[in-house]
């Protein structure tokens, strides 16, 4: 057991509300290697660290940040169309896993009777298709895509939505993330962050907005 509460006096919590990748799938290390191939096929050199910062981040917030590495010319859309096409032929050949703790932990919040939701920056479709391949869709009360709002993180919308999903308040609702843009996401949404770190950890300024860091999905049981 191993974690860390930055902020006490927590709110009932009575529902959990889950991004997707690098949370509840091992796919993050997909999307850092598919951005950082798709880059170097478009002639740009994406550093591996480069590539992180590109999680999770909205249009426009992603346009900033490629621009901000490689200059004005450079183009979100088609760099993202790359990504997807190299990621989506991998992951037909070889699928895609779940994250370690995640089946017990939704068995665990199903016997407590906290409400659960995915708050997801995928299309929906996708979704739907990884969690099916691994039986766990039917295992939360309800799947929300960044698609679907007006704005995708680090703006609160999607957040809000799975919140508002399950019939729980923002402020009555954990939020697992392990990127930035999610964490800053679900903060302004007013949930409690809790922060499962993936491929990178969290820095004094992100602790800021944290509820607590957790080192596993198990360590939540705990933590609740």
């Amino acid at each position: 057991m191993s974690y860390k509460i930055y902020k006490e006096n927590i709110n009932p919590i009575h529902g959990v509300l889950f991004d997707m990748d690098g949370v509840v799938l091992d796919t993050e290390k997909l999307y850092a290697r598919f951005w950082a191939e798709a880059a170097h096929a478009l002639g740009y050199p994406m550093t591996y660290e480069q590539a992180l910062g590109m999680r999770s981040l909205n249009s426009a917030a992603g346009q900033a940040k490629l621009e901000s590495y490689f200059g004005p010319g450079v183009s979100r859309a088609e760099m993202r169309k790359k990504r997807v096409e190299l990621m989506d032929a991998y992951v037909a050949q070889f699928g895609v896993e779940a994250k370690p703790g995640i089946h017990e932990l939704l068995d665990y919040l199903k016997g407590q009777g906290i409400r659960t939701a995915i708050a997801t920056s995928s299309p929906m479709e996708r979704a739907k298709s990884y969690l099916d391949s691994l039986g766990l869709t039917a295992k939360f009360d309800c799947i929300c895509s960044g698609h679907d709002v007006a704005q995708g993180k680090p703006a609160p919308d999607i957040y809000l939505k799975a919140a508002a999903s399950i019939g729980v308040p923002p402020a009555n609702c954990l939020a697992i993330e392990d990127a930035p843009a999610g964490i800053l996401s679900a903060y302004r949404a007013g949930c409690w962050p809790v922060l499962v770190p993936d491929l990178d950890g969290s820095d004094e300024e992100m602790r800021k907005t944290l509820y607590a860091e957790a080192d596993s999905l198990l360590d939540i049981i705990h933590l609740l």
